[in-house]
């Protein structure tokens, strides 16, 4: 095999090496879903004191511009946003979760006055479904 041959051999060899360990490299996260609120005040009565979720950080350009923020609960990470374009209202989240019981029990302990969700029975397991103040459907769901 003349000497080209053999070099040009190698180079598709190492080409297909590299995308094989890229493929290998790459990895699919959970996402992050962006929710739109109109108010500051009312996104925190109700994910944080009501849903138990903890803020992780704040984020505004200036201080009298829209608020970005994230916050938490166990695994499940949210982005709340007061800028335009960022989200959509009406959106529905289905959130898996363990022990729909116990986290409905922990809700109605609350007494939210804006929301009294029951739990309810669906053919791929037990749903907690929840509006926020800005329209958005959370549906939290032991699977069966």
């Amino acid at each position: 095999m003349p000497p080209t041959a053999i070099i040009a051999q190698t180079r598709a060899a190492r080409r297909e090496l590299d995308l094989t360990l890229w493929r290998f490299a790459m990895k699919l996260l959970a996402p992050i879903p962006i929710l739109r609120m109109f108010s500051v005040e009312k996104a925190y009565a109700f994910y944080i004191d009501y849903l138990g979720f903890t803020p992780d950080w704040e984020h505004r350009f200036e201080p009298d511009l829209p608020l970005y923020v994230q916050v938490h609960r166990d695994a499940l990470v949210l982005h709340l946003s007061e800028h335009h374009g960022d989200g959509t209202p009406g959106t529905a989240l289905f959130l898996p979760v363990e022990d729909i019981g116990e986290f409905h029990r922990e809700l109605c302990a609350k007494r939210y006055a804006y929301a009294r969700p029951g739990i309810e029975e669906m053919p791929w397991g037990r749903e907690v479904q929840i509006t926020d103040p800005f329209g958005n459907m959370l549906r939290f769901c032991e699977l069966s």
